[in-house]
């Protein structure tokens, strides 16, 4: 790849940064699994929406698996959700205008993520589960934590941050640049394949695009209220910064940390990874189970 970067920024919904601190565009991952859907999903009424989740597994805890931005099931779970679904009883959500979820007037929020991911679980009769969420996806675990603990066993966040500082250099400057064009082409396809209107997808990148222009750092008291058993995983060469990782592991006082030698969501082997990466995530998967198996409840 060139040294000019023509593209050298982009949001931490669709990027993996490179070493440099710059985001470009890199090999998609190979190992992704095609999507999880069609015969497997389903649909819940949700505050207006459609809200399509997939159950996997037929025994164990209740796991909620919650996608980063611009994403859906397949692309950020597709290689992961296998492995956990072994042993959990898996169910992976869609929000709000993302893949199989349609869209619901006004700007999208973790806040109401959140509060939708609630209600579905109401809907499906699940008193209780743990949560696991990816990028924007942990944000909104973070507001699941926060919003409903009573709902939440355990917590694991994976590449998420509570503020603004804690992404790496330039991330703000370079998403009010951010065009279409820079988003990883396989999430593009994954959403056109179930959205065929390109209407769509330009609204669902604007939101999530703006969510995060318009993002306003979480208060640390707030984070220190987090009481349930939280795993925290971040990669070295991560959009979001280790350093912010370590500091919101010593704010959530039943925490764990581990940072791996990835990129962004390349220890799960997300769609747009550009590490393709089997012992990594064989690796993530097992200190996910441990902690999830092993950890006080």
């Amino acid at each position: 790849m060139k040294n000019t970067i023509t593209k050298s920024v982009i949001s931490i919904m669709f990027f993996v940064s490179s070493i440099n601190g710059n985001f470009c565009y890199k090999k998609e991952n190979s190992m992704q699994k095609k999507d999880t859907t069609q015969s497997t999903g389903s649909y819940s009424e949700v505050n207006g929406l459609k809200m399509y989740y997939e159950v996997h597994g037929k025994s164990g805890d209740y796991l909620v698996l919650i996608h980063g931005g611009g994403s859906t099931i397949g692309t950020t779970f597709g290689n992961l959700l296998p492995i956990l679904a072994k042993d959990y009883k898996v169910i992976a959500v869609e929000l709000q205008g993302h893949g199989h979820t349609n869209d619901r007037n006004g700007p999208e929020s973790f806040e109401q993520d959140a509060d939708d991911v609630a209600v579905l679980l109401k809907n499906l009769n699940v008193a209780k589960a743990s949560f696991l969420g990816f990028s924007n996806g942990g944000n909104t675990a973070i507001q699941i934590a926060l919003r409903h603990p009573q709902i939440v066993n355990k917590l694991i966040l994976a590449s998420t941050f509570y503020k603004r500082e804690g992404l790496i250099s330039g991330f703000f400057d370079g998403m009010k640049q951010a065009t279409l064009d820079v988003m990883p082409k396989t999430l593009q396809d994954a959403f056109l394949q179930i959205n065929p209107e390109r209407d769509k997808l330009i609204t669902m990148f604007n939101k999530d695009k703006e969510r995060m222009l318009q993002f306003k750092d979480w208060k640390e008291e707030d984070i220190s209220s987090i009481k349930m058993p939280t795993l925290i995983i971040n990669g070295d060469h991560d959009v979001i910064l280790a350093n912010h990782a370590m500091e919101m592991s010593m704010l959530i006082k039943n925490s764990k940390l581990m940072i791996l030698p990835a990129t962004h969501g390349s220890y799960i082997g997300v769609a747009e990874s550009p590490i393709p990466n089997t012992k990594l995530l064989e690796m993530t998967s097992e200190v996910i189970k441990d902690f999830l198996n092993n950890d006080a409840k």
